[in-house]
């Protein structure tokens, strides 16, 4: 690969680094399709691998930059994570079972879905009423959020959208951020934040997976540009966080889902 091949994919991971950070989601709803349609020749596999990989990075520095911002609700967080697992690599291992023809289309769909749902949803978030599930939740800049999370419930979608994030190679936010403002009482910018901690973890178990069955060995010289890429995109997407109104974040997520999975549809 030429060295303008490298820098196109590390600014491409830039972008998706931040826009990742930004929503919540990792950013593998917006890579996977551009994978797709860069490399018709790869099998869903090896892109999930790929994407995965990028999303484990861009989860990781994204939530370095969120847990400065003491905005992780850690204790929700570790036990989606410990739901997730299973699902997630269940799901890494499915992929290599599920044909390109048939991936595509499925990507698309779910895409969609997510984003209707979202512009569906006639509120974000539920009134907090005092009781023993309420939590205070004070970030490093004096923000205050008051919230009682559906904790049970969570670690039952954890477990399906683990699973998913996984299969289709996106990380599972643009489906964990709706569930955990409309479902489970978060306010959008904590859920964006624990999100993105939980994907770091969820995806990495899919990446093992992949590296495991050898999908990720033709991978590499594509994925390692892009990490970098979006490492250095995630901090500036949780600047943004901080400058963006979280109706806006949605509304933003949910243009996004639709107009990927419409493009993903029309492709076929």
């Amino acid at each position: 690969m030429g060295l303008l091949h490298v820098i196109g994919y590390g600014l491409l991971g830039v972008a998706v680094g931040a826009l990742g950070t930004l929503i919540g989601a990792g950013g593998g709803f917006l890579l996977i399709p551009i994978l797709l349609f860069l490399h018709p020749g790869d099998s869903a596999a090896v892109l999930t691998g790929i994407s995965l990989l990028v999303v484990c990075a861009n989860a990781t520095a994204g939530s370095i930059a969120y847990g400065r911002m003491r905005r992780i609700d850690v204790r929700a967080g570790l036990v989606f994570i410990l739901a997730g697992l299973p699902g997630a690599l269940a799901g890494a291992w499915a992929t290599r079972h599920i044909e390109r023809r048939v991936f595509g289309p499925l990507l698309g769909a779910v895409l969609i879905l997510g984003g209707a749902a979202i512009f569906l949803s006639p509120r974000a978030g539920r009134v907090v009423s005092p009781s023993s599930r309420t939590r205070t939740l004070v970030e490093k800049d004096g923000t205050v959020h008051v919230y009682a999370p559906r904790i049970v419930l969570g670690a039952a979608l954890s477990t399906g959208v683990g699973f998913l994030s996984s299969l289709l190679g996106i990380g599972g936010g643009i489906l964990h951020v709706p569930a955990m403002v409309y479902l489970l009482g978060f306010p959008v910018h904590v859920a964006t934040a624990t999100s993105h901690f939980v994907l770091a973890f969820l995806a990495l178990a899919g990446v093992l997976v992949h590296a495991t069955q050898g999908d990720l060995a033709p991978g590499y010289a594509r994925a390692l540009p892009l990490s970098a890429g979006v490492v250095a995109g995630a901090p500036i997407g949780a600047w943004l966080s901080n400058r963006i109104q979280g109706r806006w974040i949605l509304r933003g997520l949910a243009l996004a889902l639709a107009s990927v999975g419409l493009r993903l549809l029309i492709a076929r």
